[in-house]
């Protein structure tokens, strides 16, 4: 573990968003880091699409979309 220097701005920003996302300030943080790495390595991907790749890596069942 170690020490990641962020601004002021950015570390109110973690803390506003981690209260609505119901994570603690640090979860938040590397949540954010962890999307920001995965959006590098796949940047044709959209956010829902990342997502949906980390909840199948971890083996979370997802109810199937019919189509409109």
């Amino acid at each position: 573990m170690g020490i990641v220097k962020i601004s002021d701005e950015l570390h109110e920003d973690i803390r506003r968003a981690s209260g609505a996302m119901c994570r603690s300030i640090n979860a938040q943080a590397e949540f954010w880091m962890k999307m920001g790495m995965m959006a590098e390595a796949h940047p044709t991907l959209s956010f829902n699409e990342l997502i949906a790749m980390r909840l199948k890596d971890a083996d979370v069942r997802l109810p199937e979309v019919e189509a409109a």
